[in-house]
């Protein structure tokens, strides 16, 4: 927020403008436009030329496809980019924002867009790209941390990729009345539990705020429209007080001779419905339902600002926080103090200077690199306090294998209901601790090596009990000895921060590496005779290191502790050795396993159709599983033709058409080798594979005819593999195309436009 926006009195709904914004727009090129205006009124650059290339590359490769509303797809990334210029970010972040789908749901690649538009936004692009797999299911634990795992670290490349994609997940949930209820409550929890609190890390309180509400109206519908009803219901007469107070606030600091900003800012719904639950009250037991904002120079004056209020208004006792000489985990800064208004009604200022409220609007994005040019401003420091977060969290990847219990900690670390209590140092350094933490935690939070030589502590000079629970203010000094054992367990029940805990359970790992090893050698053994596995086969190192790239260890003594202390499964890393394994060697069955196989299923009395096994070709043959399959050069069979299977000797099976004339000509000894195969139906969604096939054009020769051919191709989205022509002596022209295509009925649509062409007399099917 800049000075000249907000000198009148405004009710701030908690949203970022853009939602009004943005919904004023049905027509993609006036949402562009929109953009494009945004962005104007903060980028230093007039040169926008990269954005506008940007939309219209997207613009093309999304041209056919529609969002759940039958809205034009393109609408959702300029959404995302309006949203990501409403934070004032830079170019290449919007340029990033725009093409942040391409890769994932249409024909470009990253080669395109790194060709396109340069490494930078091709990384941001691409770790997007990679986090949209994110599965938030109670019954797909492993997958869920496994790709919460990648987001973290894509987060630490470039942390523009966690701003785009909390711009991508934003216009999402904007948008999440267009979805199935069950989707509705599997995104939402997932926008409540990981992304709103990722938002709140980095300090975007315009994002977090929605997040959280727009994530509360589908996750308990029936208390979300009972709050907006009372609340609408008083809407008039709450406006007439904040407008009352705010005057009265106004003059008072005029009087003081203060220049400030005032304005009032409704309490959000979430934050009212986390009160009440907190609380145990109901609506009309909520006093402070509003705050107001004070806006003013410098730090100095805040003070002065706060002097003033209390002049003015009683606080009420234990209600003042002072943020500013302690910001909050993520930077957060300003004065709250809850005091008693008109009516006997208590609510709540908040003071702060404008650079304040710019971070606590925009956080991490509130001072961008190319702003520090513009106007001498350093970031490095705010930066840095809040990377100091995502540094922790890389940091338990690298030292947790088991997945659940590093998502049980990123979670516990992410709770939007925890609080926390400022405590300092005995050299008066401040760490903040969640609600309850005991010195155990504050010796943790201090250094590991202090909370494991920890053997008790002192309070304010006074020595207490390692189960103390710290309150604010409190001045903490952690006693120490070289003798001590390390850590109790009993410890792990007594801490509240992640940090703590993770740290505890990091020293007894390390304490028993050696007997952890040895345990995984012999469950890895002992599951591998259980299985008639040879281990010898799988312990290759390209096998191992594989392993251990998978899990984050950083050797294969850590796969083997992790086995040992039950962080991985033995049957986990089998299973993984194997795959890598099997794909190194991968397995034929022999001509006569195959015919032997079918053989048995007719003497079983199984149809073909109950005898029939998927194989990842994408064909269906009978018999045996992992055969070898191939499609024959000579008929080019594509899904929706007819399709039998022929033994060849020693090559697997090689599928044709049933019409292939190479087929047809076969002598009964060699008819014995035709075995039933049919077209898998994929049960992945929006997959779509593609085989390779030929036609033969036959055309009257002329100029322009190549051409017209190859716009057809083109306007079909197909890309021309190979191509050969010859010419007779009557100027008749025979064309041979190679191309990849996915269905017998794309292939009669393509044929069909072909024949429109100018000159085609007719079209066949190549057999070679």
């Amino acid at each position: 927020m800049m000075r000249s926006e907000a000198k009148d009195f405004v009710i701030d709904n908690g949203e970022l403008r853009t939602s009004k914004a943005i919904h004023d727009f049905k027509d993609p090129d006036e949402l562009y436009k929109n953009l494009v205006e945004m962005i104007k009124t903060y980028h230093p650059s007039d040169d926008l030329q990269v954005i506008e290339k940007a939309y219209y590359t997207a613009k093309d490769a999304h041209k056919d496809q529609k969002r759940k509303s039958g809205e034009p797809y393109i609408i959702h990334p300029v959404c995302v980019g309006i949203i990501l210029a409403e934070l004032r970010m830079d170019k290449e972040t919007i340029v990033a924002g725009l093409l942040h789908d391409v890769v994932e749901d249409t024909f470009m690649t990253s080669e395109d867009v790194t060709r396109e538009f340069g490494e930078e936004v091709s990384l941001l692009v691409d770790g997007v790209t990679k986090l949209t797999q994110l599965n938030y299911e109670a019954d797909k634990v492993e997958v869920q941390a496994e790709n919460l795992r990648k987001m973290f670290l894509a987060m630490a490349k470039d942390i523009r990729v966690i701003i785009i994609k909390l711009a991508d997940r934003l216009h999402n949930q904007r948008t999440m009345q267009y979805q199935p209820p069950h989707k509705q409550r599997e995104k939402s929890t997932e926008t409540l539990e990981i992304y709103a609190p990722i938002a709140d890390r980095l300090g975007i309180s315009k994002m977090k705020v929605e997040l959280d509400d727009l994530a509360f109206r589908y996750l308990e519908p029936e208390m979300y429209a009972e709050l907006q009803k009372d609340l609408k219901e008083d809407e008039e007469t709450r406006e007439k007080s904040i407008h009352s107070i705010i005057e009265q606030v106004k003059q008072n600091l005029i009087d003081a001779g203060i220049e400030a900003t005032v304005d009032g800012r409704a309490k959000h719904l979430f934050s009212i419905y986390r009160k009440m639950l907190i609380q145990h009250k109901k609506l009309d037991q909520i006093y402070d339902l509003f705050a107001v904002r004070i806006i003013v120079e410098d730090e100095m004056t805040c003070y002065a600002a706060l002097g003033v209020i209390h002049n003015l208004y009683k606080p009420v006792p234990k209600r003042f926080k002072d943020y500013i000489s302690m910001p909050k985990p993520n930077n957060y800064q300003s004065l709250h103090t809850t005091v008693i208004g008109p009516e006997a009604r208590p609510f709540e200022i908040q003071i702060r200077t404008y650079d304040m409220h710019l971070t606590d609007e925009y956080g991490i994005a509130a001072h961008w690199k190319y702003k520090a040019n513009q106007y001498g401003e350093t970031t490095a420091e705010t930066e840095e306090k809040k990377m100091a977060w995502l540094r922790k969290i890389l940091e338990w990847q690298q030292e947790m294998s088991d997945n659940k219990e590093f998502l049980e900690l990123l979670k516990s670390d992410l709770d939007l209901f925890a609080d926390y209590v400022y405590c300092f140092t005995k050299d008066g350094d401040v760490k903040n601790l969640p609600v309850d933490s005991t010195p155990i935690d504050f010796a943790y939070a201090v250094h590991s090596a202090i909370g494991n030589k920890m053997v008790g502590a002192r309070v304010n000079g006074n020595l207490v009990n390692i189960d103390y629970k710290i309150q604010n203010g409190d001045r903490v000094e952690i006693i120490t000895s070289q003798n001590s054992r390390g850590p109790s367990r009993d410890w792990l029940m007594l801490v509240k921060s992640s940090q703590a805990k993770n740290k505890i359970n990091q020293w007894f790992k390390a304490q028993n590496k050696e007997e952890n090893i040895k345990r995984g050698k012999e469950l890895l053994v002992s599951y591998a005779k259980t299985h008639s596995v040879n281990l010898s086969e799988l312990l290759m190192p390209e096998y191992m290191s594989a392993v251990e790239k998978r899990y984050g260890l950083l050797d294969w003594n850590s796969v083997l502790a992790a086995i040992g202390h039950g962080g991985l499964k033995e049957g986990q890393v089998i299973t993984r050795l194997q795959h890598e394994y099997d794909r190194n060697h991968p397995k034929f069955a022999t001509d006569e396993d195959i015919l032997t196989a079918v053989e048995n299923k007719k003497n079983e009395g199984e149809s073909s159709s109950h005898a029939i096994i998927k194989s990842k070709s994408g064909i269906v043959v009978a018999g045996l599983d992992d055969i070898s399959v191939r499609f024959s050069q000579c008929c080019s069979p594509v899904p929706g033709d007819e399709i039998i299977g022929y033994v060849t000797r020693g090559r697997g099976v090689s599928i044709h058409r049933s019409d292939c004339i190479n087929i047809m000509n076969l002598t009964d000894t060699e008819r014995k080798r035709i075995i039933p195969a049919v077209w898998a139906i994929s049960d992945e969604k929006g997959s779509r594979e593609l085989y390779r096939t030929e036609l033969l054009l036959f055309a009257n020769d002329r100029k322009g005819m190549m051409m017209d051919i190859a716009r057809v191709f083109t306007e079909n989205n197909i890309d021309i593999k190979s191509l050969n022509t010859s010419l007779s002596k009557r100027e008749k022209v025979t064309i041979r195309i190679g191309f990849s295509i996915g269905s017998v009925d794309e292939l009669t649509a393509l044929k069909s436009k072909l024949r429109q062409i100018e000159g085609v007399w007719d079209i066949e099917r190549s057999s070679n």
